[in-house]
């Protein structure tokens, strides 16, 4: 196109922006994406040389093109990648485990002395802030993870053997809801901490030692599931002792809902229903998102592509009026 164009006029403004705005329309219609910015810098390389050599650079751009591509499949034949679904597996056990750590230390806390009305809200402050801070860094382990999904495209190492992408895929999904449901249920924490309506003497030490109890068993099964989605991630199949662990870690959280309502049927104090609640919803958000069944059934669901994903998203965001 840029070389019949050359003939007939000369390298103008207007005939400079005409050969770009056409290239970018012929780039769209052929779905470039990320390579779309090739084309019209073809173009202007050929309308640059002018008239008389114009085809010969053409016949040029086109020869590199296709140089440039075989070395690259070439390369990808002779020398491929690294397959980094490991890298993905390991990332999605790490969020896993801060997590599991932030909750072990607040109950840890908790357990340890009679926080007070003084100290309880400072702690909860502590605990939230670390909470949101596991939150902001989600989008780190998904940039992992969608490395790792590229990484398989093409590459001979991925060929024979089984794709870990959608149990990696559902485990960041899992951890992601459960950190979002453990971060409210912190606010709670603080919220309830802060009035005047915490209890003193033995019955704070009790509510303080239930609750304690209940994050220690929160964070055991979270533990338990990033364990599972590692091992998943390097030997692409579950091994019996993190099976083990993770249906123990599911009863640990049954317990942990029939101590909540026994807190909510034992506590009758308005103020503090709100954290009754928010515990029992964490506990029941984390036996949904941590089951094995669950987890299969999310694994054998037809996998929706990305552009998929963010055309959901945005009609998620922008609903009909």
């Amino acid at each position: 196109m840029a070389a019949t164009f050359s003939t007939a006029v000369d390298l103008t403004s207007w005939s400079l922006a005409i050969v770009i705005a056409v290239s970018l329309v012929v780039g769209q219609v052929l779905r470039l994406g990320s390579n779309l910015i090739e084309v019209p810098i073809s173009a202007m390389l050929v309308l640059g040389v002018g008239s008389l050599a114009a085809e010969t650079a053409a016949w040029q751009r086109i020869a590199e093109t296709l140089v440039g591509a075989g070395v690259g499949v070439a390369s990808n034949l002779l020398l491929p990648a690294r397959v980094r679904t490991r890298d993905a597996g390991d990332a999605i056990e790490k969020m896993a485990e801060d997590l599991a750590a932030l909750l072990d230390r607040a109950g840890a806390e908790m357990a340890s002395q009679n926080t007070g009305d003084a100290v309880l809200p400072d702690r909860a402050a502590g605990w939230l802030d670390e909470a949101r801070r596991l939150t902001h860094d989600i989008p780190n382990v998904g940039t992992t993870l969608l490395r790792a999904e590229e990484s398989r495209r093409l590459n001979l190492r991925a060929v024979g053997t089984a794709d870990p992408g959608p149990g990696l895929r559902q485990g960041m999904e899992a951890l992601e809801h459960s950190a979002v449901a453990v971060r409210s249920m912190f606010r709670s924490l603080l919220d309830a901490g802060t009035g005047d309506s915490w209890p003193s003497g033995d019955q704070g030490e009790e509510l303080e030692g239930a609750i304690a109890v209940v994050l220690c068993e929160f964070a055991a099964g979270l533990r338990a599931f990033g364990r599972l989605v590692r091992a998943d991630a390097h030997l692409h199949h579950s091994q019996p002792a993190q099976v083990a662990g993770l249906r123990e870690g599911l009863e640990g959280l049954l317990e942990a809902r029939a101590r909540i309502s026994d807190l909510i049927l034992n506590d009758d104090d308005p103020a503090r229903s709100e954290l009754n609640f928010a515990l029992l919803a964490t506990a029941k958000r984390l036996s949904t998102e941590l089951d094995i069944d669950e987890r299969i059934r999310r694994q054998t669901r037809p996998r929706q592509s990305t552009r998929g994903r963010m055309r959901q998203r945005v009609k998620q965001s922008n609903p009909p009026p």
